[in-house]
């Protein structure tokens, strides 16, 4: 082999709103700690930064309905 290094980069933290207050509601379908559709918590790893960005941005107005 060369004399070249291999750089390894570790994978960017991917940013999440868990709380750990997993508890999903019958009536909104949200959840409780995070305000995330059960869809959304499923698919979070894979989601493109975009896709988590826009969901994000509208966890603000989900919280009070997801958590009254």
């Amino acid at each position: 082999m060369d004399d070249e290094l291999i750089t390894y980069l570790p994978p960017e933290p991917i940013e999440s709103p868990c709380i750990n207050i997993c508890r999903i509601d019958s009536k909104t379908r949200l959840c409780k700690g995070c305000a995330r559709t059960i869809d959304e918590i499923a698919r979070w790893g894979t989601m493109g930064a975009d896709e988590r960005r826009d969901i994000m941005a509208q966890l603000s107005k989900r919280v009070a309905v997801a958590r009254d």
